[in-house]
């Protein structure tokens, strides 16, 4: 159904939507969209909104229905959530939660204490929520660190996945064969052009834990034929010095994630049944030094472009006394220029994007790719 015409209940009308929320600050802008930091007048709630112009959504309705499809069916606590929908004659409005605590890696750099036992309670987070969200017949299909947020600025504060734009939601028995995501964190199926279902979400969960126990990913090469190559392998190694004091156990949790072959892989409950996120064989031997220097190196962000403004939230929740409908009382102080502060969706990658290559097949959806800093072509840390 094209946009502006009457469409699902769960839209509100509205003539003008800051008859209803304050705009304070953009925080960051899109292909399509812009996202806007905003207090509601009624509650004095400070709330993330994404502002999508119709105009320039013609030929893309699909596209937005379907993340917004997506997001209003999803309540988990470690899902950013969909709080409301407006719709005026010219505008579509997303009021997203408002998620403060700031990226997973600048989090993981700034500890002076990192140990298996902290990757392992990240990863069980992600694991509920991604089973939660297949249980609901979803498929993210784009889990990356950078889509993993903090709620606040606590120090035990929850992590939140966001970014819903390539997620989709499957009929029944359906399988999924539009190549997208990012290229280090995709499976070999979508690659291959396979069709493909809920597994390759539980194959980026283990390129995540891998990274969350070494610094660096378990693929690279800055030829992105050659980089294809290694993951359609499932060619990766667990690197000394780098991971001599890693338990077995994280080695094998890893191993039957990154699984090449789909059937064979875990699920999202079995992973989370595994002894590395069940029991209690996750060490807590601190592995800082060695993971944050390597994050440093691989994943070291660019002021050429800041997807949000996260200096302007603080400043303004500061103002206004406010939190941001946290977990609990948290002292709010400056966050570092890496972090995002963000409402469901990020609209912008934190390092330059470069075209990436597509595998033999045809056209993929791919999202920018760039090349971990540090290493060498096809060259292990």
């Amino acid at each position: 159904m094209p946009l502006g015409q009457d469409g699902p209940s769960w839209k509100k009308r509205t003539e003008d939507i800051r008859h209803i929320y304050d705009f304070r600050e953009v925080l960051g802008t899109g292909a399509f969209s812009e996202v806007v930091l905003a207090e509601e007048k009624a509650t004095r709630k400070l709330v993330a909104i994404k502002c999508i112009a119709k105009k320039a959504l013609e030929g893309k309705e699909t596209s937005i229905e379907n993340e917004i499809a997506v997001l209003h069916k999803i309540k988990h606590p470690n899902i950013v959530a969909l709080d409301d929908i407006y719709e005026s004659s010219t505008h579509l409005y997303l009021i997203m939660q408002l998620v403060s605590g700031g990226e997973l890696f600048d989090r993981i750099v700034e500890k002076g204490f990192y140990t298996e036992r902290d990757a392992s309670t990240l990863i069980r987070q992600i694991l509920d929520a991604v089973k939660y969200l297949h249980d609901m017949g979803i498929v993210h299909r784009d889990l990356k660190p950078e889509n993993l947020l903090y709620y606040s600025l606590d120090e035990d504060s929850k992590i939140m996945i966001s970014d819903f734009g390539l997620s989709k939601i499957e009929g029944c028995g359906s399988v999924m064969s539009t190549a997208c995501g990012t290229p280090g964190y995709v499976a070999p199926e979508v690659l291959a052009q396979k069709p493909y279902s809920k597994a390759v979400d539980c194959w980026s969960i283990g390129v995540i834990s891998y990274i969350l126990l070494c610094g660096y990913p378990p693929f690279y090469d800055e030829n992105d034929a050659k980089l294809f190559e290694q993951i359609l392998r499932a060619d990766y190694e667990f690197d000394s010095p780098y991971w001599d004091d890693i338990s077995d156990s994280a080695k094998d949790f890893i191993q039957h994630l990154m699984e090449k072959d789909p059937g064979k892989r875990f699920t999202c409950e079995q992973a989370l049944q595994h002894p590395w996120i069940a029991g209690d064989t996750a060490l807590n031997k601190n592995i800082h030094q060695s993971v944050s220097e390597q994050i440093k190196k691989n994943f070291a962000k660019s002021k050429w472009k800041q997807a949000f403004n996260a200096t302007a939230v603080v400043r303004h929740m500061r103002k206004l006394q406010l939190g941001t409908s946290q977990e609990g009382p948290a002292q709010m102080t400056p966050t570092s220029p890496g972090e995002r502060l963000v409402g469901g969706t990020s609209n912008g990658e934190p390092r330059p994007p470069r075209p990436c290559p597509v595998p033999p097949g045809g056209a993929t959806r791919l999202s920018p790719c760039s090349p971990p800093q540090g290493r060498t072509a096809g060259a292990r840390p």
